[in-house]
This record gives C-alpha cells, structure tokens and sequence, in this order.
C-alpha cells in the first residue's frame, strides 16, 4: 500500500532571501532521489513547504517498502572467458564482483557478441533504511548561505535544528539526522501556538499546523495571503503599493502568520524627494509604500506583522517610531547636500578611484564630456548642454544621500540638478543615463540623455576590455554584458555607426592606456550581445545572414530581418539561396583577386544573359538599399532565378582558358555582391 510521506526539518529562524529557494531544492532533491529508488513514480505531484523555522516536504503514494529490483549485469564475451579450460582473470574478476563463482554466471548477447551475464534480484529495503541517508544527502545539497555549528555537536546546518518529523500516512518512519531522532511533533508560532504541535498524520500536516499552530506552512500560499492582505488594505486607501516581487518574497519568508497592517508618518517628510522615502521603507524596514491615483508617496504605510493581537496599536505605533528615525535621518542628508552645489563636487571625484589602470572617477567624467559631445549633436541635441549633463552625471556620488542609498545614483543628481537651476534637460539626463538598469528597463528619453547613457556604457566598455578584464564564461564582474545590451537596445533605434561611437570613445582615452584590437574585439562582443537579444524574436539563421554583414548601423537590423523573412516566402528564394552559397564556395578557393568583368570575353549565351541582368538589376537594387527599402531590394532579386540557374547548367566556370575563367569569376563576385547587399543569403541555404 501507498500512503502519503512527510518530512519536516524545524530550526531556527532561516535566512529569508534564500528561503524560496532553500524550500523548492531541499523538496526536489528528495523527491528525485525517493523516484530513483522507486518509493514513488516520477509522476505523483509533490508539496514543498517553507517558513521561517521550517522546510518540509508531503509526497503521496509513498510505498513503505522499495519494489524489488532485477539486477543484471554484462561481463566478458564467451569466446575469451576460458583458456585451456579454465576462466580468464577477466571472467574469474567479474563473477568475485558480482559475489558468485563462475557456474552462476549466464550467457546471453550484448547486440553484438555473446557474453556472460549476472542476473539477480535485489530484496527491496524500508524507508527507514534510506531516508536518514537521503535527508542527510538533501541538506548538503542546499544552496546555502554560510553553514554553522551549534551546542557541542559536529553537525552542520544553515541555522540550528531542533526538530525532525517523519511520518508515513499515521506512522513515524525511524531516521537520524544531525543527531536528531524522527518523530511526529513539530511546533507551531513562536508566540500563536496552543503549544506544540502532535500531528496525526502525514496527510493532515498542513491543515494541523494551520489551526492548531497558527502557521501558513506553504511559502506559495503564504506569499498568495500576504499579497491579497495587502491589496485589499492599499485598495480601502484609494492606493497602489509600491514594492516589487522580491518585497513580497522577503516579507512572506519572514512570517509565519501574516497580519497586515497600516500605519503613517508625519508629513513634513513629503518634502524629501520620494524615492529616498520609499527606498528606505522598502530596504530598510520591509514597509509596503503607498502611491495616491498621481503616483505620489502618501503618508501612510503597510506592515506585515508575525503577530495576532486584538489591540495592534503597540506594533503599529513602535513602527512608526522606527520609520521616524529613519526618514528624519533622510531629510537631513537632504537638507546636507543641498548646502553645496552639485557642480562644485566635480572636482572631488579625483580622489575617487574608478580603476588603478583607468584612473579617477573625475578622469573617466573628462571622458563622458569628450564622448557625450560627439555624440550628442548626431542625435539633435545641443553640445554644451550634452557636455553639462555627462560633467555632473556622476557628481552625487559624493553627496551624503548617496553615500548612505547607492541605490539613489542618478536619482539624487537628478533633484540637486533641478534644485541648482540646471534645467530639466540636464536634470533628466544625470537620472536617464543610468538606464537601462537591467533587463526590460526602460530606456533613457531624449538626445541628450542618450547621448550620455551611451557615453557611459561605451567608456566603460572600452575602458574595461581594453585593459584586459574581459568577460569569460560566466564571470563578468564588471558587467559588461549588461551595459553592452543597454547600448544595443539604444542603437536598435538611434541613427549612429557603432564603429563611429567605439572609435571616439577610444580616442577618449589618453594614449597606451587601451590596447590594440580594442575597437574590433568590443564590435565583435555587441554583436554577440545582438543577437542574443533578437534570438528570441527571429531566426537563427535570418540574425546569422544579416549579422554576417558586419552592420554599423543596428537601427537597420529589424528592418533587414523583415526583409530577409519576406525574401523567404519567395518561391525563387531557396534557389538563389543555394545558388549563392554555391558562388561563395567556388569563390573561396580563388587565390589572390579577381579581375574586372570584360563582356568581349563572354562567349557562351548564358553568361551573357546573366551579365545583362545584373546590369539591369544593380542600379534599382542599389537604389532600394540606400533608401532603406531592403524588402524591394531583395524581391528584386527573384528576376535573376532563371539566368542563375542557366548559367549553372551551361557554363563551366573553371575554364581552362585563364581570362575567360577569370572574367566568370568576376561576374560571379559581382552577382554575389550585388545579392548580399541586405543580407548574406547563402546562410539561408538549407
């Protein structure tokens, strides 16, 4: 018979970043190893359970006793397991590990060759041989934080266990784990519990622990409970709250039984800029901030409390108290920085170090100036405005709000900025060219605050590679991806030659201070950045046929990829395809170049016929692709289907006469370069 199996690790409170991910490894990896043995098929849904002092798993269909297995096992062929009568050492050692003589040993065939074979059926073993053993194996297995020891044993576990429960259906299954025998008690909330908890059975742990414990045990039914508290709460105050999933997560996995909560502050603390306010509930106190129908902060707060009580306004009110502290230290830094200009702290970045081998942070903002200059003007923006927002992009590093929230760059410049009467457009820029942040972030608006955006993540780039810390595998410290994908997503959209922008902003640098190569070996990495972000929209072989191109301008690839997409739906489009990759391949074996096309020496009517189409087709297709219609472009070439495939069929391009094989060379070169003006389409051939 099958019953359902439950085991429950009780410790001390755990980390609650890493408890989602704690829960969901140390359930999946018994599951797996319990389907291994064949206590469980593969296929019986399970239940992992994770709080803040436990980590659980419920399987049901658990057999007590593991089917026995059928163990067979193949040794040497027959034909050398004997020499004059008596087993080879090979024979004789295969039948000692399989712990019987030679006699016991079958012969049958392996597919190929008759050999000899060790068959045997293994008893099946209870669940309370394996599962101290497999428990065990689970928690090593752990994505961990820092493991510790506790009293004065030599077991070793993220925080300190005190409990092991094991049961199955109604039974206790016997097992050891650092030091802790199984048993069916198990405790509730620290404060809410009638006491500890006796459970009956595996199949009620859940509900058990929920009334009689005062515990949520599931982290997703928790997580799912604490978002509907607080939506319901936030909506009763006409209000969205302002926190992200990892607010949620870390909250549910700091209580056992949520209680939400609202509370305020005063509001002479609005006058601080939002974000400061809002970062500082978020991070600092696991608040739950609310925005008004404007998106403004408002004055009041949500709590998750770990605790039930018929008067809250003890918790609500020491709460406050806490925040208060912390917004008054806010609105002080605030009130700091603004005794200085943000201009006036420039010059101090120079005792900040950005890289020994790059120099200060002020060395590396002269740089942003000379690129964001350049830059600026491509995209319509003035120059010196440009210049004015990279020279104080980084200027809040050194103001005290920044220094206590590093989260805040950019945002903070962005308000000393406006405050110091820098305009908007400048203001924006200082908080615009952090962006993008991170994947899905938005992208920074306006010439000028891309201009410096794009500023920012190319010196870094350059900088970075060009002294040699380039990203491998997957160690990427100064995350050069990142910033390589924020400036792909720009140019995706922006008029600029990228091998412009890396030449510029290599010129940026004083010289020897960037190796050689440098330019080439960053175009490279965009590209693979590139495509990486198109990989999921398109074609692998359509982003390799316009890549392949090598393109300066990334704000034609979406529109060369439509036209590539539109080409193959062509019914001429395999053909030239093949034809194509037939011409590159013949013109790979030529040695040195190719001379000019002579049409006195074509003397077969096919060549000919394809020599007049490519003189009627190379004006119109030319045209098409200067004027970006790469679509027209390439729905042209189905016109030179029928002179291709007859050149093909008639003509030997090899002639042993060596001008005539060169002036077919040179018009196959010249057909080539003519059909791959969009795209290189012999990566399309099949």
């Amino acid at each position: 018979m099958t019953q359902t199996l439950l085991i429950e690790l009780f410790t001390e409170e755990l980390p609650p970043k890493a408890l989602p991910k704690l829960g969901a490894a140390f359930a999946k990896s018994l599951f797996d190893e319990l389907a291994k043995l064949g206590f469980v098929d593969a296929g019986v849904e399970y239940h992992a359970f994770a709080s803040p002092r436990r980590l659980a798993i419920s399987i049901p269909q658990v057999l007590a006793v593991q089917p026995d297995q059928r163990i067979e096992r193949k040794g040497p062929a027959v034909a050398a397991g004997f020499k004059d009568g008596q087993p080879t050492p090979a024979l004789a050692g295969f039948a000692r590990s399989c712990g019987v003589t030679v006699d016991a040993l079958e012969q049958g065939s392996d597919g190929k060759q008759d050999v000899f074979i060790f068959r045997s059926v293994k008893t099946g073993e209870p669940l309370s041989a394996v599962l101290s053993g497999l428990i065990d194996a689970a928690l090593k297995k752990l994505p961990a934080p820092k493991m510790m020891r506790w009293g004065d044993r030599d077991g070793q576990f993220i925080r300190p266990v005190h409990g092991l429960t094991v049961l199955h259906g109604a039974d206790v299954v016997p097992a050891k784990v650092l030091h802790l025998e199984s048993g069916r008690t198990t405790q509730g909330h620290r404060f809410l519990s009638k006491g500890p908890v006796e459970l009956k059975t595996a199949e009620g742990y859940e509900r058990q622990l929920f009334e009689e414990g005062k515990v949520v045990a599931s982290f997703a039914a928790r997580r799912s409970l604490v978002g509907h508290r607080l939506e319901t709460a936030a909506k009763r105050l006409n209000a969205t709250i302002a926190a992200d999933d990892a607010l949620f997560d870390e909250v549910t996995a700091l209580v056992e039984w949520p209680v939400v909560l609202e509370a305020g502050f005063e509001a002479e603390f609005l006058k601080v800029p939002q974000e400061c306010l809002i970062l500082t509930m978020q991070q600092n106190q696991k608040y739950f901030p609310l925005l008004d129908t404007n998106g403004k902060l408002m004055n009041r707060f949500l709590l998750v409390s770990n605790l039930e009580t018929a008067d809250s306004s003890f918790i609500t009110g020491g709460n406050e108290r806490v925040l208060r502290a912390r917004l008054s230290d806010a609105k002080f830094f605030f009130e700091q920085d603004q005794k200085r200009r943000l201009e006036s702290r420039v010059p101090g970045l120079a005792t900040v170090v950005y890289h020994n081998k790059i120099g200060s942070q002020l060395e590396r903002v002269n740089r942003l100036v000379k690129i964001a200059g350049e830059i600026g003007p491509a995209l319509g923006a003035q120059k010196a405005v440009a210049e004015r927002a990279a020279y104080l992009a980084k200027a809040d590093l050194l103001t005290d709000m920044v220094g206590e929230f590093p989260e805040l760059q950019g945002i903070m410049g962005m308000y000393y900025a406006g405050l110091d009467g820098e305009g908007e457009t400048v203001a924006n820029a200082i908080e615009g060219h952090y962006h993008p942040r991170f994947a899905g972030d938005t992208l920074p608006q306006g010439p000028v605050a891309q201009a410096v955006s794009l500023a920012d993540k190319l010196e870094s780039i350059v900088g970075i590679w060009g002294i040699g810390l380039i990203p491998t595998g997957d160690k990427d410290p100064f995350a050069l991806r990142r910033a390589a994908l924020g400036v792909v997503r720009q140019l995706l959209d922006l008029p600029l030659d990228l091998r412009s922008l890396l030449v510029a902003t290599d010129a940026a640098f004083p010289a020897g201070v960037v190796a050689e190569g440098t330019v080439d070996g960053v175009y490279g990495f965009m590209l693979d950045r590139l495509k990486n972000y198109l990989a999921a929209d398109f074609p692998a072989a359509d982003i390799d046929a316009v890549l392949a191109l090598n393109p300066p301008r990334f704000d034609e690839v979406l529109a060369r990829l439509k036209a590539v997409a539109e080409f193959k739906a062509l019914p001429e489009s395999a053909a030239l395809a093949a034809a194509n990759k037939r011409i590159r391949n013949i013109l790979k074996k030529v040695e040195g170049g190719v001379p000019a096309i002579n049409a006195s020496l074509f003397n077969e009517a096919a060549e000919k016929s394809l020599f007049d189409a490519l003189q009627t087709l190379q004006t119109p297709v030319e045209a098409a692709v200067k004027s970006h219609d790469f679509t027209g472009a390439l729905k042209q070439l189905a016109a030179f289907k029928a002179p291709v495939d007859a050149f093909f069929e008639g003509v030997m391009v090899m002639a042993d006469d060596l001008a005539v094989r060169g002036n077919r060379l040179a018009l196959l070169s010249a057909l080539a370069d003519l059909m791959n003006r969009v795209a290189e389409l012999s990566l399309l051939a099949e």
